[in-house]
């Protein structure tokens, strides 16, 4: 453990250890502190999408990870009798990976902590405890308990990301309030091993029954996953075998498809912190949201966090950027995490519906609905994973291209993101604008993306900068100067294209 970092990462689930990928990449030198001393083992996120693949893909892990996941399965909403009301799947936006992914975290955070180990300059202790994160004018001073030596040690970090979980103890010391709610009714997960499949085993199922809504849902590696509401007993009771397999057989499933691994029962939480940012902490991944797991993007919206912080981090440490960048970060991030909590308590409402005749309107209306043409695909602007897009944030504003996340094509037989590698671009489609130059001076790559001209069309503009989360800084096209780069703002080392 050295005396001093340039960021501290407090929490090393998938969103800490993310967040370590990232800044190893980016050179910088950190510490992450975890109070366990392995892999939790218990599997809880079980399925993320495009944009965080492309997030992995930029650390070089997305390879590595992708053939132990589950894409494209298909998404079914069925009534009591098991007859489909809605049934589709997910429609792609354009980062270059399946739009829908189911996983395993175990085997998610293992592949992700492999490749913290590349980078010498991350420093990681398990079994450690941080105490104590507080500001210090130009520092954040820290105080991290050696849980199995019964010792203290001290060090310091430019900044921290506190990435320690829904109970995050750094958002209590920062006296931060979580306000939301925590629904009454807890839920019984049965995570299994698959021995023999059945008709039904590889697609998402959301069985609408008033009588017990339930969650039936694929995982890789020869798992499947089970949810329901914990009615009628203890959480004890629940947890029985013989309690689980009361509901597996009504599913149709016995002891000769599955082995039970493990029943646990949790509380649903919509929740947000007051502030993201004390000082030089930030908040990221659960310390900061929490949502019900109906869209599966509880993980994701903390590996966005990280994707969205990180680069702005390394700026304001190597001073190629004022620090008042770093307020950017809420800003962008918190209004896309109330939206995707909305659509996470909708999809469950329509899952959980308890009244048997509102239940039979809902069944009738969908079913109906979803026999238009294309209703179910374009119904997925409504109710799953709002568009990659900021509303607010560190852009040019009034530009209807800036804010958005580019769509990832390839470019002469690469992603596009292989080629950018993470740093400013600006990207085009035939020549580059007015004022484009002033970019290129400052280290920015240009490169052409034809494969782009119906989107950049669709925004007015035939060129955009590129920050180095993929999102747009700015536009313009033959007839409007590009803007240049902002006052405080150097790139850094050039990269070809």
């Amino acid at each position: 453990m050295r005396d001093t970092y340039d960021v501290a990462v407090i929490g090393y689930g998938p969103t800490g250890a993310t967040a370590a990928n990232l800044l190893g990449q980016l050179g910088l030198r950190v510490l992450v502190i975890e109070r366990d001393p392995d892999i939790y083992g218990r599997a809880r996120a079980i399925s993320t999408d495009e944009e965080v693949l492309r997030v992995w893909q930029s650390v070089g892990l997305a390879d590595r990870l992708q053939p132990d996941m589950l894409p494209d399965r298909p998404v079914a909403f069925v009534d009591s009798a098991g007859v489909p009301f809605i049934e589709t799947t997910i429609v792609a936006r354009g980062c270059g990976h399946p739009p829908q992914q189911f996983l395993y975290q175990p085997a998610v955070d293992q592949v992700l902590r492999d490749g913290v180990a590349r980078f010498t300059d991350v420093d990681v202790l398990l079994e450690h405890d941080c105490l104590r994160a507080l500001n210090r004018g130009d520092h954040v001073e820290l105080l991290v308990a050696d849980l199995k030596a019964d010792t203290f040690k001290r060090s310091r970090a430019s900044y921290v990301i506190a990435a320690d979980g829904g109970s995050s103890p750094t958002r209590g010391t920062l006296g931060i309030g979580y306000a939301g709610r925590t629904y009454a009714e807890r839920w019984v997960v049965i995570d299994t091993k698959v021995l023999r499949e059945w008709d039904g085993h590889d697609r998402l199922r959301f069985h609408c029954n008033p009588d017990r809504p339930t969650v039936d849902c694929p995982t890789p590696l020869g798992h499947h996953r089970w949810e329901y509401p914990a009615r009628g007993g203890t959480d004890e009771q629940l947890t029985t075998d013989e309690a689980v397999w009361e509901v597996l057989h009504q599913q149709g499933v016995t002891a000769e498809h599955v082995e039970i691994m493990r029943a646990v029962v949790y509380s649903h939480h919509v929740r947000v912190a007051d502030r993201w940012r004390v000082g030089r902490v930030f908040l990221a991944g659960d310390a900061a949201h929490a949502m019900p797991p109906w869209i599966g993007q509880g993980m994701s919206a903390g590996v966005r966090d990280v994707a969205n912080l990180c680069w702005k981090l390394a700026a304001a440490v190597r001073g190629e950027a004022p620090e008042h960048l770093l307020d950017s970060y809420e800003i962008e991030r918190k209004p896309h995490v109330t939206e995707v909590t909305r659509r996470a308590v909708l999809v469950g409402r329509v899952i959980t519906e308890r009244h048997r005749s509102i239940a039979a309107i809902r069944n009738h209306v969908l079913r109906t609905v979803s026999r238009i043409p294309s209703a179910l695909t374009k119904g997925q602007k409504l109710w799953w994973i709002p568009d990659a897009r900021y509303s607010d944030g560190f852009f040019v504003k009034g530009d209807p291209a800036a804010g958005w996340q580019v769509p990832q094509p390839r470019v002469g037989g690469a992603p596009l993101d292989d080629i950018v590698r993470g740093n400013w671009a600006v990207l085009h489609t035939g020549a580059l604008p007015a004022g484009a130059q002033p970019w290129l001076d400052a280290g920015a790559a240009a490169v052409r993306v034809d494969a782009l001209t119906d989107w950049l069309a669709a925004r007015k503009t035939s060129a955009v900068v590129v920050r180095p989360d993929g999102f747009v800084y700015a536009a313009a096209d033959s007839g409007r100067h590009m803007p240049a780069p902002p006052v405080g703002l150097t790139i850094g080392k050039k990269v070809r294209a």
